[in-house]
């Protein structure tokens, strides 16, 4: 039983506000957090049956777990420069995959944690074919190319109520209550571990009856970003096409080649919020 976990950082217990995740004193707080969030999942998945977790950081530049903190039986994706993202490693290997510590999109409930899709810097919104999503929900599209379930999730109770909506068979692992976009009742972390164990534990346990989010032919993504210079730059490749300031569409084979797409057209976007080479003194 092999198990993949995605692990962002909005969605952590304790987090409430982009300060924690942005001032180093706080940051360094919370990337403990984040690890120890990891680990109770991670135990939680042994529990229920794994023998083998691989986890992939998923927040910002994607290596804030504490390496030296993580449960040794897991193995970690750190670092920066994927092309698969967040989902760094997935394949058909696994049997399950999890999501801790993740938020609902920008465009959801005035209530969820740091809400935003993918990069709040220049996302707005993101539709697959046709149908706005989240990070998860488009995670679990992917991990579905791979006959690989969703099975776990963990961060606020809108986030929760969000993706249940798409994903009705996870466990859910609740940690906080959403009062605002940077504001939250939590549980304490002690109390929050407990739940993302036994909730990963379970997910596991039933891996084998949760369907797979599968999307067949043709995938069409719609990306409206937040200017239309970010836009506007993303038309550089060929694929490409404008259909309104700030929105772009395309049309790939498959949702893995679509969401690589995506993801290259997002790198070219955040890179053009303050224009290209703009740092550059030509």
């Amino acid at each position: 039983m092999k198990i993949f976990i995605s692990a962002d950082m909005e969605g952590i217990s304790g987090v409430a506000t982009n300060q924690q995740l942005k001032t180093n004193s706080e940051y360094q707080r919370f990337r403990k957090l984040m690890t120890q969030d990891v680990n109770a999942a991670i135990e939680g998945a042994f529990l229920g049956g794994a023998t083998e977790v691989v986890v992939a950081d998923g927040h910002g530049n994607m290596s804030n777990i504490l390496i030296e903190e993580l449960d040794p039986r897991a193995r970690l994706v750190s670092g920066n420069n994927r092309v698969m993202c967040q989902l760094e490693g997935l394949d058909d290997s696994f049997d399950g995959i999890m999501f801790v510590g993740h938020h609902g999109r920008e465009g959801g409930s005035e209530r969820t944690i740091i809400s935003h899709s993918l990069a709040g810097i220049c996302v707005n919104e993101i539709k697959i074919n046709g149908r706005v999503v989240g990070e998860t929900e488009m995670n679990a599209f992917v991990a579905g190319y791979y006959n690989v379930p969703a099975i776990f999730i963990s961060g606020d109770d809108a986030y929760v109520k969000e993706v249940l909506e798409t994903l009705p068979h996870v466990e859910a692992a609740v940690v906080k209550r959403g009062i605002d976009r940077f504001a939250a009742e939590l549980l304490h972390p002690t109390k929050a571990h407990e739940l993302i164990r036994e909730k990963a534990k379970q997910a596991v346990q039933k891996a084998k009856q949760c369907p797979p989010l599968k999307l067949e032919g043709p995938v069409t993504f719609e990306i409206e970003f937040k200017g239309p210079n970010q836009a506007m730059m993303t038309t550089t490749l060929p694929t490409v096409t404008l259909i309104g300031p700030k929105t772009i569409t395309f049309t790939c084979n498959d949702i893995v080649t679509a969401y690589k797409h995506m993801w290259g057209c997002v790198i070219i976007a955040m890179t053009a919020t303050n224009g290209v080479l703009g740092h550059v003194n030509a």
